[in-house]
């Protein structure tokens, strides 16, 4: 399929914010966004990048009723000389597909889809911010859009990819990696196996609000969720997976059905071995976790994610307790992981993995 490109005129271009920390997080979007249409009787059809616009939807489409839909999150890095990379986009295809699939919906064609994100990059590229750290965000959505009120998978899907310039995810963390305090519920539940918690859809962060802004209300960053049956076993943080190194090994969750298979988390699993660090994926329970950092045997926590990449912990707070991880500062691993990434990503250094994809 030939995409099309009606380019916004000069004249109504919306001012690019200052790249400085004002600029915050999900505030601001470019002037264009890729969009694409699908029926079941044609597949995917009229792919198609325009100006940035509000969305035309019956007020009975399914997606506002049943819950139809899924999304990624993704950036776009401009280094110093001027170079605009993708960070392993074909892996956050690869899984919207797969959370397609778990929620019916229809899959994307991975290369086509990647193509068209370079194109809406290349086109919007002023708006990437030439500042380590910073970056332009990218997020494809599908949404189910037959006007019907009925229980059933949608016939028609809309699908459109809008960039925004983006600072650091977390405040604290502007200009400079700093850990984040991090909450423990066992009063809420996010996902269970057999559920939707691996696809990354809108339900699963809508289950999560409540939880997340008592944490926020009593001080902390984000929650750390426990498995939703026996409430014992770590999962993951609102917005990313979990790490942690005890006895200079990092643990992470495995992935049992109910956590989001983060393409970050992929990568430092990947990427630590390379370092000399051994990566296990094996069930802590919330128990082990907290003695663990009592005792010292657990030194650092980190949190793995597009938005904020790495996130060290400095404090896990559960049932009125507030444990300090460490020195409650930054940790040599997590540090190191989180230069090696961001090196990577920026095209600073050696890219062993082929994960780099240079646009210009």
């Amino acid at each position: 399929m030939d995409i099309t490109i009606k380019e916004r005129r000069p004249e109504d271009k919306k001012m690019i914010p200052a790249f400085d920390a004002k600029l915050g997080f999900g505030r601001h979007f470019s002037d264009h966004m890729f969009l694409m249409d699908y029926s079941s009787a044609k597949g995917w059809y009229n792919p198609r990048i325009e100006p940035y616009q509000y969305l035309n939807l019956s007020p009975a489409a399914m997606c506002l009723h049943y819950g139809q839909e899924i999304f990624e999150g993704m950036k776009a890095y401009r280094n110093e000389e001027g170079e605009i990379f993708l960070f392993r986009p074909e892996e956050n295809i690869k899984r919207m597909n797969r959370s397609a699939s778990r929620l019916v919906m229809p899959e994307l064609d991975v290369d086509f889809t990647v193509n068209a994100i370079k194109k809406l990059v290349e086109l919007d590229k002023a708006w990437i911010p030439p500042v380590k750290g910073y970056a332009l965000y990218i997020r494809p959505t599908m949404i189910a859009v037959d006007p019907f009120l009925g229980v059933k998978p949608s016939d028609t899907y809309l699908f459109y990819v809008i960039t925004g310039p983006v600072a650091s995810y977390y405040p604290e963390q502007e200009g400079k990696l700093k850990a984040v305090k991090i909450y423990v519920t066992d009063k809420y539940v996010r996902a269970v196996v057999g559920g939707t918690g691996e696809a990354k859809s809108a339900g699963n962060y809508a289950a999560s609000l409540r939880a997340q802004l008592e944490a926020r209300d009593a001080g902390y960053a984000q929650v750390l969720w426990l498995d939703g049956v026996e409430h014992r076993y770590i999962e993951e943080v609102g917005t990313m997976n979990i790490f942690f190194v005890k006895d200079g090994v990092l643990y992470t969750s495995p992935l049992t059905g109910s956590i989001l298979p983060g393409i970050t988390r992929d990568s430092v699993i990947k990427l630590a071995p390379h370092l000399g660090y051994e990566v296990r994926e094996e069930r802590l329970t919330i128990d082990e976790v907290l003695s663990g950092i009592e005792s010292g045997e657990i030194s650092e926590v980190f949190g793995t994610g597009t938005a904020a990449i790495i996130s060290p912990v400095s404090h896990v707070a559960y049932r009125d307790r507030d444990f300090e991880v460490g020195s409650g500062d930054v940790g040599p691993i997590a540090q190191r992981l989180y230069e090696t990434l961001l090196g990577i990503q920026y095209g600073e250094i050696e890219d062993p993995f082929g994960w780099r994809v240079k646009l210009a």
